[in-house]
Formats: structure tokens, sequence, C-alpha cells
């Protein structure tokens, strides 16, 4: 019996060797170098030379590389004077000379070949001469002189140039969204995203998370966003695209994996917004017998871990504010935290004053409340026409009008004559108001005027940076929570019916679960918001893990369809544990990072603003015979 076990030993050990299994100090120092996240992969960037033809990258050469014969390859860049030319390729670029004598020989093709053609070149690295070195470059220092050309790929003439100095329209990028790749803003943003996911799958992994796909073939789910629909080959029959992998992750906790995330795919039959698009990725992320508080810790060290190395380290813990709180300070429940310019109560200040309308034959209204911000440097920078631009949006989006007050002199006094001395001075005080401020007032249901006043602040943000005032430093990012959402609200369609304010699978406050079945419109929610600038790249919840409860609120709150969940229920119904999780948008969270408008900036290949991928003319036609399989005819109204 001992034989047989030494003998099972030894061919456990051998089978370990032949896979080549390495010391446990070396997988340690694997994972320590895994944790290392974008410094890691920054570090082994000059090791690609390695895997492929060329013996360096067009970014790499320095001056200690001068004298080493190099093969270089790239695509045609620039070129000048007959002889000098500028080669790229995804890591830089590098500045080459064409000697006479090849001009004369087998590279004079290279001086005629259309730019963006692909090469191959030998040659030695030189110090440029004295006075020519290039600081904006950081191969600056060094040139090649070339020895031989080959041409790999000829170019023909391209839509557009592939620089940056050229002002290009979006349609044509991303019809042509294979050249815009090549250019330094996307190549930065998508490694810089790979890196960002490497490290955060390096840290889950690292806390015991796995990494499990969920179909993307699924059912229509109640409520929500507009979900794509596929036919099936079975009559009347449709899948759906799932929105996110909510009920799949929830049944993972059921089925005790205990903590799983994923790099998820979701989809929303919607219009393109700069931070929305029909398809984006989230990095998903759910875990069994944990707390609110927990989640928001796992997500902080998250971050923290995989933060780009170029940028300042992040503070934790992040700053928090419940819902109300951020509604009443800065009129939104995603506030940019960045600047003040607070929302203040001044409605014992000047709630007594009749405030007129932007007219003086509009009759005269008293307030409910009366909120205000004060603009720095506002009676200064801005003119009558910017004033006018703000009641103007006042007027378009909430129907109503907002009073200006500009405090003008060293002494800080107002151009408003409605304003007593007294009010005046107490209006001041209460901004924290000086000399050359303006004062933005707005009077009526405290919920309207503090959502006014949030998007006046924002409108006011940019006004004020588009005159040279800098509020929002670039470089600076600002996390915030926003917790206590409430757990309901009222339909637009119907507003004596209820609407999830999330999804239907959020757990109620604690303090507030006895209202579920009282009065649900005033019940807060467990739900948690990540807010960074001013945008939300994150939202989460402690979900509802007991079947009955989560029967009720879908059958008696919302009156769904309980048939169309009766998997969930009945997988709650089975044990299910206390769970919760959040998703994080990769696509919003990297575009904040590098600085881009848009999420279609730091995906490879995005849809328009329409929703449609201009560079293949998707979504496109089918034929009759191609639809026959899935029993569709088209019928379209006559014109």
């Amino acid at each position: 019996m001992l034989r047989k076990v030494l003998a099972t030993g030894l061919l456990a050990l051998r089978g370990l060797r032949l896979l080549r299994v390495p010391p446990l100090s070396v997988c340690k120092e694997w994972k320590r170098s895994c944790t290392l996240g974008v410094r890691s992969i920054e570090a082994g960037s000059k090791e690609l030379s390695n895997f492929c033809h060329r013996s360096h990258t067009c970014g790499e050469l320095r001056w200690e590389h001068v004298g080493q014969r190099v093969l270089l390859c790239g695509w045609l860049q620039y070129r000048r004077c007959d002889r000098f030319v500028i080669l790229r390729d995804f890591h830089g670029q590098t500045q080459l000379i064409v000697p006479k004598d090849l001009v004369n020989g087998p590279g004079h093709e290279l001086l005629h070949l259309q730019m963006e053609s692909v090469i191959c070149v030998r040659g030695e690295v030189r110090e440029r001469p004295s006075g020519q070195h290039n600081h904006n470059m950081p191969t600056g220092e060094v040139e090649v002189l070339i020895s031989s050309v080959e041409v790999l790929n000829r170019s023909r003439k391209l839509p557009f140039q592939i620089n940056e100095a050229v002002k290009v329209n979006e349609s044509l990028r991303l019809q042509f969204r294979y050249l815009d790749l090549r250019s330094r803003q996307l190549q930065h943003a998508l490694r810089l995203r790979s890196n960002l996911v490497m490290s955060m799958r390096t840290f889950l992994c690292s806390q015991g998370f796995v990494d499990v796909e969920t179909p993307t073939l699924f059912k229509k789910t109640p409520g929500g966003a507009k979900e794509f629909v596929v036919p099936s080959r079975e009559p009347g029959k449709f899948f759906s695209l799932p929105q996110s992998p909510q009920q799949f992750k929830q049944l993972l906790m059921v089925g005790g994996l205990d903590r799983y995330f994923q790099i998820a795919r979701c989809y929303r039959d919607e219009g393109s917004k700069p931070d929305r698009q029909p398809e984006f990725s989230q990095v998903d992320i759910e875990l069994s017998f944990t707390s609110q508080q927990a989640v928001r810790d796992l997500v902080e060290e998250l971050l923290c871990r995989s933060w780009p190395c170029d940028l300042p380290p992040l503070a934790q813990p992040f700053c928090t504010l419940t819902y109300d709180q951020a509604l009443n300070l800065y009129g939104t429940d995603k506030p940019d935290t960045r600047f003040g310019m607070q929302l203040v109560d001044v409605t014992d200040e000047v709630g007594n004053t009749l405030l007129m309308s932007e007219h003086d034959s509009c009759r005269p209204r008293q307030p409910d409340c009366v909120r205000a911000i004060c603009v720095p440097r506002g009676a200064e920078l801005f003119c009558n026409e910017d004033f006018c631009t703000l009641k103007g949006l006042a007027k378009e989006y909430f129907n109503q009008d907002i009073i200006v007050v500009r405090l003008d002199g060293n002494d800080g006094e107002t151009t408003s004559e409605w304003l007593s001395s007294g009010e005046h001075q107490a209006l001041m005080e209460k901004c924290g108001a000086g000399p050359m401020d303006a004062i933005l007032l707005a009077a009526g249901e405290r919920f309207d005027m503090c959502l006014l006043l949030g998007k006046l602040r924002l409108e006011c943000v940019q006004l004020l940076e588009q005159k040279g005032l800098s509020l929002r430093p670039y470089g600076l990012f600002k996390f915030l929570w926003v917790v206590d959402f409430p757990l309901f609200l009222p339909r637009k369609d119907d507003p004596t019916l209820l609407e999830s304010a999330h999804h239907p699978f959020t757990a109620p406050h604690p303090d507030d679960a006895h209202l579920i079945y009282t009065q649900p419109q005033k019940a807060r929610s467990q739900h948690y918001d990540l807010v960074l600038n001013g945008s939300e790249v994150g939202g989460g919840s402690v979900r509802i893990h007991n079947s009955q409860l989560q029967r009720h609120v879908l059958e008696k709150v919302l009156q769904e369809d309980i048939q169309q969940l009766s998997h969930l229920l009945a997988a709650l119904d089975s044990g299910a544990p206390p769970h919760a999780g959040i998703a994080l948008g990769l696509d919003r969270l990297v575009a904040l990072l590098v600085g881009a408008h848009s999420i279609r900036d730091v995906i490879a290949f995005p849809k328009s603003f329409r929703g449609h991928d201009l560079m293949s003319n998707a979504p496109d036609w089918l034929s009759p015979e191609e639809l026959a399989p899935y029993h569709i005819n088209l019928c379209f109204p006559e014109t």
C-alpha cells in the first residue's frame, strides 16, 4: 500500500515537472508583479522585439542605442526635404535619414510613397547633429541612417490625414474607424483600458472572485430600458439581449459561487449619447454574505489598486452623500464636487419678498422656498448675453424664471432694486458672496428648484472656464458615493403607479422595510451610486434575497407579471444567501480618465449617435428568403 502511495506521488511530481510548474517563490513573484498592474505592462513593453520581426519599436530608441544596427517597421508618417522621413508605430515615432546614394538607388521609391504606407527599414542609430535635437519627441536625440528599405504595403490616398492637428468629422471617423484607430488618442485610450482591465482582473482574482461568462441570449425583463429582441426559429418566440447580467449574477449567488465578476457586455435599444450607446461594457461584481459598506470598501480598493500609475493616487475613503444631501447641495444625484458653487437655501432671507418674474407685466408670486447659487466673479466676467442664456435655459427646461443679483463695486453693492439693504446683506452672508460676484435665485417647489439650479450651476462653470477661470483642473478626480435613494418613483405615464427607481431586485433600507407594505412610495433603498467628476460610473445595491418580499414588490407594488420572473422567485425560495453587488461602467470610467468627450472615443468600434455602425452599414436589410426560417414577414406602411 505504501509503495502505491509513493509511486503515485512520484508520478504526480513527474507530471508537475512536465507541466513546468514554477517553484513557489516564482509564483509569489508573478503574483506580486501582477498586482503592480499598469507598471508591469509598461515595463514589459521593451520585450516586444523578442516576439516580432523588428528589433525595436519606433518609440524605443534613445541616446544609449547610438551605433547599433536596428530593424524598424511602421507607417510612413511624414516626409520633408527629400531626405528626412518620420516612421510611426504603436509606440512612437523615429526620424529616418535617407542617404544620397540610397536616394538614387533602391530607396528611391521611399520618397514617392503615399503617406501611411507600411515599410521596413534597416539602418544605424546615430545622434542628431548639435542643435537639431527635438525635445518634443522621446526619440528626439537620435535618428536612423537608412541602409535598406522594403515596402511591405502601399497605401492608397486616404479620406483624412492621421494627424492630431486636423479636425475630422466624427461620422467620417466612424466610417473609416480602422484609420481612426491609428490616432494617438485612440491608441492611448485603448491601451489604458486594457491595462486597467488587467489590473482589475488581477485584484479580483486575488480576492477569491471567479470570472464567469453569462449568456447574451435571454428573455425579456420586466421594466427598465428597452431591450433588443432576437428572432428564433420557433414561430412567435424571441430572445432578448440582456440589459445587464443582473438576474444571472443573483442566480450564481444562489448557486453558491459566493464571489463573481465579469467584464460584461450589455445592450440597450436606445440611441447614443456622450456617455451611453446601444452596446457597452461594465465591470460586474456580486458577492454573498456581505453588506453595502463592504461592497463600497471593495470597490474603493479595486480602483486604488488598478489606478493608472501616471495619475495622482486616490485617497480613501471616498466621500459619501445621501440622495437628499446631494440634491439640496448640488441639485443633482450625480454631483461634480471638484468645485464649490453649492446651492443655498435663502428662504428665510428673501422668502418674504415678492419675487417678480422676468417681465414686470407678469404677476408676482409668493415662493414656497428660495434657492440660490453664488457665481464667483459672475458680475465681472458674465455679460448680459450670458445672463440671458442662463434665463433662457431655465425657461426652456423648467418653464421657470430666475432672478440675477449682480454685486458690483468694492463694497458689493447690488443692482437689484427690490432687495432691501437688510435682505441684501443677509443674502450676501448666507451665500458667501463678495464684490463682483453674481447670485442666481429661483423660487418655487424645492425639488424643481434644486434641479433647475443644479443645471445652471454646471452651465455657469462652463461659461466661467470659457472666460479663463479654471474651476475644474485637468487631472483632478473626485469620487463620491451617493446613498439612500428612493426605492420607488411615480411612473411618468401614470403618476398613480410606481416603478423601481433602479431595478425591482433592490432591497429596502432596513429602517424603511415596513413601509413596503403600507407606504412604498416613502421607502428608501439600499442602492448606492459611485460618481466621478459629475458622472455616474457605477451603481449597485443590496438585493432582495427573500422570495416572499420579492414577490410582493413585483406583484403588489410594481404590478408586474411574476410569471416572467418565476425562475428567479423559485431560486430565491430554494435557500438564497444575502447578497449584494455593483456594476462599474468601464467605458465611462476610461473616458473620464483620458479626458474624452464621449465614450465612443474609448471603444474600438462604437456605434454612431443614431446607433448605427457606419463602417459596415449595420443594421442592414435581410431578404424574405433569409427571414423565412424565423417566420417573419415585413410589412411597411404606405407613404
